[in-house]
């Protein structure tokens, strides 16, 4: 692993549970199966057949209570504030409702229902009995604090800001967000006076790092996904960089900003070598992105006879897939090296097929 990519880190190794899965990859493992006793005047059933005077009926075989539980709830996006100030994605599963948006920020509030599930090291940003409705329309989502809305500390202004556009934003029917305390229209922040403007969006980016911006006029925003936590505890943090126009390429912009990696202190990690190079300019096509790296973009690690594995690390590729499908119209990227395919990653699975962006991220279980 590797900070600001000139301090070198301990590198990932291949046994961590924790590292994310590719495309197609699910949440929950396997189904359970329970036995069931046969009726004393029936033979045993097989699956699918219901005893009724010992005749078989075929009928559907009941949920069982994972299925059920699914059946109830969603997968929501909480974002909230990690113990290093970062405002970051957190997947939870909440209950079915026909309000999920002003559920979803009804999570976002302190001493809340979002209570009993906080992950470690993270907590809610809206103040705490802080009482909210939400009217979307023609893809925007007027949000309504109550009176509470205003007792946060000054601190915490942008990440609010950040936390609620995002969490909204999740949402397909969400473009952009207005935003109201107790039934008049924001200009500005209550606490601290950040301007808010007529509406949100994402826009206004995330965890905004300017550090490297000498002329703010002559760069744009582009979102770069970092690792955040601790071995064996990772998650992905979004940061909006400002990056020099003098590189007009997106995608080539991205790949140098996560090979140079995050700020010195932001506490922040990189999996990338500082020699990693692409070998040829990116290829985009029907919505994918070939990149053609250098032998860098490998990982060694020495197995029990001390020979040596290239392997990609599933970190570097997840935060490369993470950052680059941010950019409009990149729905999955294929890796090569040196023009060759034949890649494992870290944990042994087999990149022969373009990777898409992982829809549960920060899950704790992937």
């Amino acid at each position: 692993m590797y900070k600001n990519n000139r301090t070198a880190m301990a590198a990932a190794a291949t046994a961590l549970a924790a590292s994310v899965f590719l495309s197609g990859c699910g949440l929950f493992g396997g189904e359970v199966k329970k036995e069931i006793d046969p009726p004393q005047q029936a033979t045993t059933l097989k699956e699918g057949e219901d005893i009724a005077l010992g005749e078989k009926s075929q009928t559907e075989a009941k949920p069982d209570a994972k299925e059920e539980a699914a059946e109830k709830t969603v997968m929501t996006d909480l974002y909230l504030i990690d113990k290093n100030g970062y405002v970051v994605a957190q997947k939870m599963e909440l209950p079915k409702t026909e309000s999920v948006a002003k559920q979803a920020l009804e999570y976002l509030v302190v001493d809340g229902p979002v209570s009993g599930i906080l992950p470690n090291g993270f907590r809610a940003v809206l103040p705490a009995d802080t009482q909210v409705s939400v009217n979307i329309k023609d893809g925007t989502a007027t949000v309504d604090f109550s009176k509470e809305f205003k007792n946060y500390n000054k601190e915490d202004e942008r990440r609010i800001l950040e936390a609620v556009t995002y969490t909204l934003t999740q949402f397909d029917s969400v473009k952009k967000v207005k935003l109201q305390m107790n039934g008049h229209e924001l200009k500005e922040m209550p606490v601290n006076g950040t301007p808010v403007g007529e509406t949100l969006s994402r826009g206004v980016g995330i965890n905004v790092d300017t550090s490297d911006a000498v002329d703010i006029s002559n760069t744009r925003s582009l979102t770069l996904y970092y690792l955040g936590g601790e071995e064996g505890a990772y998650y992905y943090v979004p940061v909006t960089k400002r990056v020099s126009n003098k590189e007009k390429d997106n995608i080539t912009a991205a790949v140098y900003e996560l090979v140079k990696g995050p700020a010195h202190d932001s506490n922040l990690l990189s999996n990338f070598l500082p020699e990693v190079k692409l070998v040829d300019k990116p290829v985009v096509e029907n919505g994918q992105v070939t990149l053609n790296f250098n032998e860098s973009i490998y990982e060694s690690f020495e197995d029990k006879d001390g020979k040596g594995d290239k392997v990609v690390s599933e970190y570097l590729l997840n935060s490369l897939v993470l950052s680059l499908t941010e950019q409009k119209g990149i729905k999955s990227v294929a890796v090569k090296v040196k023009g060759g395919s034949d890649i494992v990653t870290d944990t042994g699975k087999k990149l022969s097929a373009p990777v898409t962006r992982p829809e549960n991220v920060n899950t704790g279980s992937f």
